[in-house]
């Protein structure tokens, strides 16, 4: 092998080793070169791929043309944050960020990599969540104390004057009675929040979890949705507490259910597990970080996710629906904080897709 075979092959293994999706344009914006990553993030083989055009890639109109053009003419590199990819051939309608540079033996080439925004973005609402929860834990606490002894009261006061009040009037009282129940549940549910003990783990595999979660919902709230399992059936153990992690994904799969019914369409959830080594996430407080190898997905064909609810979606009192506390997505981000893991949400071309990354069983090889 003559020096410049060596090259190219050293260059298309480094191309292949990268986790990031990457690939290479052509003066004339087709698709030369592309990764394993690439061929993952599109869903498309790489053949397939280098049968593209960056147009195949790229809704039309997007600002990444005028920034390709900039870069052949300046030879610079670029970063473009919050760009939207994929189109109806490749689905996706994916945030990403985009670094891009030109190839100097090829001016007119332009070697694309793809930064996928939902872990780092992940990332940073751990840190907002755990803040958060912070917050609702104080509150918690002072609202156990202040608000549901008086609350005893009322009831009671309410109790004694049904027992004399007419009958037109006892409606009222009942009303009183089933506010206060109310409250009650509602200060109930946000004392969760202030407990910061360490649950009690234990090595589980995750799947009898999803499979415990599958079967509450098919015979119950989700026996109308069609449930579609993808796992990864050499998923290593997890360290976690059984019951925590069930009212975790049961949430979810709650989530999605409700969120299907909004449409009216024919509802599927498909619940999967990968490995994904390379993630990882700095302890809070500390120089030492901690791998999330394991991801647990719950995808559902709803209507997604607003704009506007997205950016708060785990925080408390943030909801989409008419009748809810926008306590349960809350509850979810404490108890997977509780879990040394970080969860996340992004809306697809169809429905939304829940993420939860987690760490492996101690004891367990990486």
């Amino acid at each position: 092998m003559n020096t410049h075979d060596q090259n190219e092959f050293s260059a298309s293994v480094m191309l292949q080793s990268l986790p990031s999706p990457v690939v290479v344009i052509s003066a004339d914006d087709r698709i030369v070169a592309a990764n394993a990553a690439a061929e993952e993030f599109f869903s498309v083989s790489q053949s397939m791929l280098k049968r593209m055009g960056l147009d195949d890639i790229v809704p039309f109109a997007s600002p990444l043309y005028t920034a390709t053009t900039r870069l052949r003419a300046t030879g610079t590199t670029l970063s473009e944050y919050g760009v939207k990819l994929g189109t109806p051939r490749t689905g996706g309608g994916r945030t990403v960020d985009i670094q891009a540079g030109v190839i100097p033996e090829d001016p007119g080439s332009i070697i694309l990599v793809i930064l996928q925004r939902s872990v780092a973005l992940a990332f940073d609402r751990q840190l907002n969540n755990l803040q958060a929860a912070r917050s609702v834990s104080g509150m918690a606490s002072m609202l156990a104390h202040e608000i549901k002894n008086p609350l005893s009261g009322i009831r009671g006061a309410a109790q004694l004057l049904e027992t004399n009040a007419p009958v037109e009037d006892r409606e009222l009282t009942q009303l009183i009675c089933s506010e206060t129940d109310r409250i009650r549940e509602l200060v109930d549910q946000m004392e969760v929040f202030s407990d910061e003990r360490a649950p009690a783990m234990e090595p589980l595999n995750v799947h009898t979890v999803l499979e415990h979660v599958r079967k509450l919902a098919a015979s119950g709230f989700a026996s109308h949705i069609a449930f579609v399992e993808s796992y990864d059936p050499s998923l290593p153990h997890i360290s976690g507490n059984r019951d925590q992690l069930i009212q975790v994904f049961l949430n979810l799969v709650k989530n999605a259910s409700e969120a299907i019914d909004k449409t009216g369409a024919a509802g599927k959830i498909t619940l999967s597990t990968s490995y994904k080594p390379g993630i990882r996430m700095q302890i809070s407080g500390s120089e030492r970080s901690v791998s999330l190898p394991l991801e647990i997905a719950v995808h559902d064909n709803g209507a997604g996710i607003s704009d506007d609810v997205a950016q708060h979606l785990f925080d408390p009192f943030v909801t989409s629906k008419d009748s809810g506390r926008g306590l349960g997505l809350a509850l979810v981000a404490k108890l997977v904080r509780d879990h040394g893991g970080i969860v996340d949400a992004s809306t697809q071309d169809e429905g939304t897709i829940f993420r939860v990354l987690l760490p492996v069983s101690m004891g367990e090889i990486e």
